[in-house]
Parts: structure tokens; C-alpha cells; sequence
């Protein structure tokens, strides 16, 4: 039996700048239910009202209609997409603040494991450390219902993978606004989608939402061409749009598996880091970037730390090379060895002439908040030069998701997805051969990803990005260049998945090799573990075959959630569709049983 909703909502309406931004008066308001262990991706288009959504649940603003129902004692906690922090001296301080604070205990623990220092002043702290405390803030206040807005921001790798595995145990319930298609499909079990002023909510994980979408999008293409000429015409825009997206994706990977496996090809079977460097003349005279036995660290004596160690590579034009790792690994470092901004301490970096390259990073410092779009992309005129064809500045916002008439809207007053977009458009206008992207990814919304995604599937040149979207990664790059920390850096072609299987199958490599020579050396014999004799017959075989059902339940939920993302399933075989997406539910609910018993043993053992 289903268990009552923490929070309810019927007939929600809100009016914003004039306009009904949901639940107009043409319909009765939107209802919105959310149950004590929902898991739910939040989707909608920059501008849709997702993040004016969060603040209706967390009562911040009231509605012009509709009645919003809490159970008593809820405690619902919002993770902001950029908390300010300007009124505070520490990390910690901004943690401890507001009406109903954590225990700084609970803070310092979570923080501990997310590996940041809560005394850091808070004016000096970068993008990853106020998010991590932001985190810590967060979840130390055990909440009922969590409210994150893109909470992957500026996190490393090993932050995401901390924070999807404290979701996977958490047994409160969550709503979730990201661009990280990854994040979302691990940890998503039913999704919220605001479109055109209307909430639909379906109870399938993201892995399913471009099969819903579709399937929304060509029932009104059937029903709008029922009606007049006019109705026609916007019915084939929208089936002819999305159809033709689907074909777009599907010719850009394809196109990008051709590449990652002629890339394959020139690895050595070593898979050494001399990638490419025994190649023929036809392939040298393509090389734009050529990196031969380079090193570089920082400090002295006991202090130096090595950052980048025998690394050699032959970056050939047309390359889309990624550049993956922890935060302090030395990612920037690597990239600006390879842009040349940087001398290697030994070993040649060799730059081809003729590289002219363009570099997007993370701060968006071009983007004055007194400046117009216009005065952004076109220095105040009404036509921009893109890569040697002029446009009219309003034709090429159209091509970027923007409305023509924002042309004239101030910089400061648009949204940060909306002001990396802008970025995007006037960079991507420049004449260049050479693209620099540093974490690209932040603030986007799904669409835009998509757009990015085409828009460097199309560019001639050559691309290097340093991202921690795992998604983004494997649809976009050839190469990945992975930094574990001690200099080393591990080149594999394909993308962020490739990446990490080769590093799962080289740590396995590792341990089965160090396990040989424990069991010849003699050891003192260990002494019997307590949890033998305490635990039952069936809670000792649970502890040690839960893990195993779990692994084999995350395997089917991931096969599920594969097969259901297939855009044209639902129309083809609407009832397999159906069957797999109960099986989905069935595995999922199992899979959380199965946790929390084990998690029960466990605390036990650890007893």
C-alpha cells in the first residue's frame, strides 16, 4: 500500500512578471505529491521555473492559488545552486547558520569525508570547497525531504561518486535539479518535467525521460494536426524537430565511435603513455600539439610534489581530447603544459604555427553584468561575424536557444545558464582551430548540453575539455587523459567509462598481484572476528550474499533503464515498454530491502 505523501500540492498556480508561470487559468493548477522516499530528477528548459518550484515546496514564496499541504515535523532542506556566502568569515560559520543549524559535530564529520577544511575563510574559498560545504550544511541537517539544485557543480569525481553513494542510503526523499545525465540516471526513480507552464511528473528514472518526451511530443503532433492549417504546421515542427534530433545524436555518435576507434589503433599494446608517436608522415603533418617525455612539478626538496610524469602523446587535428581527474590532481596544470602557457621541466611541448585557439573557462569573465547581449556578441551593432560568415545577431541567438528579443536584456539580469549559453555563442563565433573548454558543463540545462554537444561534433578543429560530467565525456571525446594524483597519466580512447574500466581492471590487477607474496609470509594469526559469534546463521549468510544480489540488481536496473532510454520503444511495443518499467519499480524496491538489511548487519559487525 502506498504510503501518504510529506507533501502535497493541489491546484498550484504562480503568476511571474504578468504571465502564469504555472497553472494558469485555463486549466484547474497543477497537483504535486511527493511520497516519503520519492526519488525524483526535476527537468525543464532554463527559465521553466524549476528553481522558483523549490522555493514554493520550501514555503520561500507563496502561490496565487492552490493549497499546499506538509506533514508535521517535515524537515525539508534546500541545496542552493550558489549559496552566498558573503556574510560569513568561515566555512564553517555559513554551515551554522540560520534558523534551525546543524550540530557542528555532524557538519565536521560529513565534511571529513568530502575532504574540506570547515575553518577555510569563506572570502578566499573556491567554487568546489563552498560547494562541499554547502554539502556538509546540508545533509548534516538529516532532512525529510532534500531539495538539491545542480548539486554536482564544481565537484571532482570523487565528490560525485561520495555524494551518489550517500543518496543511494539515504531514506528520506529528494528532488533533484542537474545537467549530469549520470548522476541523475544512477539515483532517479520517477521524473517531474516542467514544460510550457504545465507539471507532468511520470514514475520512471531519467533513463526513461527522452522516451517519454518523445512520446508527449508526437501525441500533440497527432492531435495539433487534427485542427487547423496553422496547428498542422506546428505539429510537423515538432515531429520533424525531435525526429531529426534523434537522427543528429545518432549519426554524431557513430560518427564519434569511428574516431575513438582509429584512435584505438595507434595505441601501442602497452597502452603506454607514447600514444601516437610512431606514426606515419601522412599523421605527422596532422599533429597540431606534440608532447614528448615531459615532466613538471612544484616546490623543493621535501616539499616537491610531482603533478605530470613522463607524459607523451601526439595530438592530431580533430581531436577531442578529455582531461579528467580529482580536484589538486593537476588537470589545469596539463592543460596549459599542453596550450603552451606553461614550460615543461624537461621533456618538449611542440605547438604547431598555425594554432589559434579559444579558451572557455570556468569564472565567464567576459560577461560584464552592465553589458547587452547585443554589446556581448555583435559590439553593439546588429551583425556578427561567425567563423567568416556574417549573421544578423538575432538569426544567431535563435541557434544558441535564446528568444531574439532578449537582444537587448542586460547580462546581469539573466540566469547563470543563461550566461554560460551566451558565452558559448560568442566564442564559438571566433575564428579558431584550437577549443579550450573548462568545465563547460556548469549551469546548462539538458538542451543546451545537447546543443554543446553538436556544436563541437561539428567544429573542425581540435577540442580539449577539462569536465567532471561523465556523460558529457563519453559523447564527446576521442581521448581521455586521466590524472590519479601522482603525475601518472593514464591515456585510453574513448571516453570517461572507458577510462574507469580500464582503471577497475588495472586496480583489480594490482590487488590480485599484492595478495601472492601475504599468503607466503609468515603472519601472526589473526584473531576471531567477534561478528562469527554474534551473528546468526542467516545474518552471516545475508552479510555475505546481500552484496552479491545488490551488484546484481544495480546490473538489471541498469539494463532496464538502457533498453527503456530507446526513443522509439514505447511506439513499437508500448507493453514491453510497460513490463520493463514494472520490473524497474519491482528491482528497485528490492534493491533498497536488500541495503537496508544489509546496512542493519553491518552496523553489527562494525558493533
Amino acid at each position: 500500500m502506498a504510503q501518504p505523501p510529506i507533501l502535497s500540492w493541489e491546484g498550484l498556480g504562480l503568476q511571474q512578471g504578468g504571465r502564469w508561470l504555472f497553472g494558469g487559468p485555463e486549466t484547474d493548477g497543477l497537483d504535486l505529491h511527493i511520497a516519503p522516499r520519492d526519488r525524483l530528477a526535476l527537468i525543464g528548459r532554463n527559465g521553466a521555473g524549476k528553481t522558483t518550484l523549490f522555493r514554493l515546496i520550501n514555503d520561500q514564496i507563496e502561490a496565487d492559488r492552490g493549497q499546499r499541504k506538509v506533514k508535521p515535523g517535515t524537515r525539508i532542506v534546500v541545496l542552493e545552486q550558489e549559496p552566498d556566502f558573503t556574510e560569513f568569515d568561515t566555512l564553517m560559520d555559513f554551515a551554522l547558520a540560520g534558523e534551525h543549524p546543524p550540530a557542528e559535530h555532524e557538519v565536521e564529520a560529513i565534511a571529513g569525508q568530502l575532504g574540506i577544511d570547515m575553518a577555510t575563510p569563506a572570502k578566499g574559498a573556491s567554487g568546489g570547497e563552498k560547494r562541499r560545504a554547502a554539502i556538509s550544511r546540508a545533509l548534516a541537517q538529516d532532512p525529510d525531504l532534500l531539495l538539491m539544485d545542480e548539486p554536482t557543480n564544481h565537484l571532482d569525481l570523487a565528490a560525485i561518486d561520495w555524494l551518489e553513494d550517500w543518496l543511494t542510503r539515504y531514506k528520506g526523499a529528494f528532488i533533484v535539479i542537474s545537467h549530469d545525465r549520470t548522476f541523475l540516471k544512477r539515483l532517479t526513480r520517477a521524473t517531474i518535467w516542467l514544460d510550457r507552464g504545465i507539471i507532468r511528473r511520470k514514475d520512471i528514472g531519467f533513463g526513461g525521460y527522452d522516451a517519454w518526451e518523445e512520446q508527449v511530443y508526437a501525441e500533440e503532433a497527432r492531435n495539433a494536426a487534427r485542427l487547423d492549417a496553422k496547428l498542422k504546421l506546428e505539429a510537423h515542427w515538432l515531429e520533424r524537430g525531435v525526429t531529426a534530433r534523434r537522427k543528429r545524436n545518432q549519426g554524431r555518435l557513430e560518427k564519434l565511435w569511428q574516431m575513438r576507434a582509429q584512435r584505438a589503433a595507434m595505441i601501442n599494446p602497452t597502452g603506454s603513455a607514447k600514444l601516437g608517436l610512431a606514426v606515419d608522415e601522412e599523421n605527422k603533418s596532422k599533429s597540431v600539439i606534440v608532447a614528448e617525455k615531459v615532466y613538471k612539478s612544484f616546490g623543493t626538496g621535501e616539499d616537491e610534489r610531482k603533478i605530470i610524469r613522463d607524459f607523451s602523446l601526439r595530438i592530431q587535428r580533430g581531436d577531442r581530447i578529455g582531461v579528467v581527474g580529482s580536484n589538486g590532481a593537476g588537470k589545469t596544470t596539463l592543460l596549459k603544459l599542453l596550450t603552451g602557457e606553461l614550460e615543461p621541466d624537461e621533456g618538449s611541448v611542440t605547438i604547431a604555427k598555425s594554432l589559434a585557439g579559444v579558451m572557455i573557462d570556468q569564472q565567464r569573465a567576459l560577461l560584464t553584468p552592465d553589458k547587452t547581449v547585443r554589446e556581448v556578441l555583435a559590439e553593439g551593432g546588429d551583425w556578427i561575424d561567425v567563423r567568416g560568415t556574417r549573421k544578423h545577431v538575432q538569426g544567431y541567438l535563435k541557434e544558441f536557444l535564446f528568444d531574439p528579443g532578449l537582444v537587448d536584456t542586460k547580462v546581469g539580469t539573466m540566469s547563470g545558464g543563461e550566461r554560460s549559453r551566451l558565452l558559448l555563442a560568442r566564442e564559438f563565433a571566433r575564428k579558431s582551430n584550437l577549443l579550450v573548454l573548462d568545465e563547460p558543463t556548469n549551469d546548462l540545462d539538458l538542451e543546451t548540453l545537447d546543443l554543446l554537444q553538436e556544436v563541437i561534433a561539428d567544429y573542425e578543429g581540435t577540442v580539449l575539455i577539462v569536465s567532471h560530467d561523465r556523460d558529457f565525456l563519453d559523447k564527446t571525446v576521442t581521448l581521455t587523459l586521466g590524472l590519479d594524483g601522482s603525475g601518472f597519466v593514464d591515456i585510453v580512447a574513448g571516453g570517461y567509462e572507458d577510462w574507469e574500466k580500464k582503471r577497475t581492471e588495472r586496480n583489480k590487477a594490482g590487488k590480485t598481484k599484492a595478495a601472492k607474496p601475504k599468503a607466503e609470509t609468515p603472519v601472526k594469526e589473526a584473531a576471531p572476528q567477534k561478528t562469527s559469534t554474534k551473528l546468526s546463521y542467516k545474518d552471516q549468510r545475508d552479510y555475505e550474499l546481500l552484496p552479491q544480489r545488490i551488484e546484481k540488481l544495480e546490473l538489471a536496473i541498469l539494463r532496464g533503464e538502457q533498453i527503456l532510454s530507446d526513443p522509439e520503444l514505447y511506439t513499437k511495443d508500448p507493453q514491453k515498454f510497460a513490463d520493463i518499467s514494472k520490473g524497474l519499480e519491482n528491482a528497485r524496491a528490492e534493491k533498497d530491502v536488500a541495503e537496508e538489511r544489509w546496512l542493519e548487519i553491518a552496523e553489527q559487525v562494525e558493533g
